[in-house]
C-alpha cells in the first residue's frame, strides 16, 4: 500500500533539487518521475488496484518536467495529440501526467475552468451517450453510484465554460489503465486513478483554473 501524494507546489519546487534529470519526450527533461507512486491505494472504504504500470510506456507515468509557457502556474494545459495532461508550475516545470483521450468524433478543444470537484462521483451518462447505448438508460435518472467500476474513477474535476455552462467534459480518474495514452473515451479526459487523486489534491476550483485543451 502507498500513502497519497499530495506534495503542495512549494514542496514540489523544493523537491525539484533532490532530483535527477533524464530524458523524456514531450514538455522538456524529465526532473522527477513517480513510477513507485501505481500500489494499492486505501482511500474513502475502497481500495483501489495496483496498476502493472511497467505495462504503460515510461512517458505516461507522471513526472515533473522541464515545460517553458506564458501561462501562470496552477493551469492546466492538455496536449491531446501528444496524450499529456500538464499542471504548470513555477520556475518553468509542469506535473505531467498520461492520458486517455477522446475517440474520432468526440474529441474537445477550447478553454474552461474547473467549477467543481468530487470524490468518488456518481455517473450519469449523457443523453446522447444513452441514445448510442439503450443499456446505460438505467443510469439516466439517479446515475451509476460511485465504486471501483464506475467510469469516473476515484475523482472527478467539472469543467464549465466562461459563461459558467457546464460543457460536459470532465478530468477524471479511471480504472481502464491500459487506455492510458490512447483515444479511448467518449470525449472526457481519464486518468490512472492514482493520477487523478494526486491532480485533485492539487487544483481547487474557480474561474483562477483555467483549463486549455488543445487539439
Amino acid at each position: 500500500m502507498i500513502p497519497r501524494f499530495s506534495l503542495t507546489i512549494a514542496g514540489l519546487i523544493a523537491a525539484l533539487a533532490l532530483a535527477g534529470c533524464s530524458s523524456s519526450s514531450g514538455g522538456g527533461s524529465t526532473t522527477q518521475i513517480f513510477t513507485s507512486e501505481y500500489g494499492t491505494v486505501s482511500d474513502a472504504g475502497y481500495s483501489i488496484p495496483a496498476v502493472p504500470i511497467s505495462k504503460i510506456d515510461k512517458q505516461f507515468h507522471r513526472q515533473i518536467v522541464s515545460y517553458g509557457t506564458k501561462e501562470k502556474p496552477g493551469t492546466i494545459i492538455v496536449d491531446t495529440p501528444n496524450r499529456f495532461l500538464y499542471l504548470v508550475l513555477p520556475g518553468k516545470k509542469a506535473v505531467r501526467y498520461g492520458i486517455g483521450v477522446g475517440k474520432a468524433g468526440f474529441a474537445w478543444e477550447g478553454e474552461a475552468y474547473i467549477a467543481w470537484k468530487q470524490e468518488w462521483p456518481t455517473w450519469t451518462p449523457p443523453k446522447e451517450m444513452i441514445t448510442r447505448k439503450p443499456e446505460l438508460a438505467k443510469y439516466g435518472k439517479d446515475g451509476m453510484k460511485p465504486g471501483l467500476a464506475n467510469p469516473l474513477g476515484a475523482r472527478a474535476l467539472y469543467l464549465f465554460n466562461q459563461k459558467g455552462e457546464d460543457t460536459l467534459f470532465r478530468l477524471h480518474g479511471t480504472p481502464e489503465w491500459a487506455s492510458i495514452g490512447t483515444a479511448a473515451s467518449s470525449g472526457c479526459i481519464r486518468l490512472m486513478n492514482q493520477d487523478i487523486i494526486d491532480l485533485y489534491e492539487r487544483v481547487r476550483p474557480g474561474k483562477s483554473t483555467r483549463v486549455i485543451v488543445k487539439q
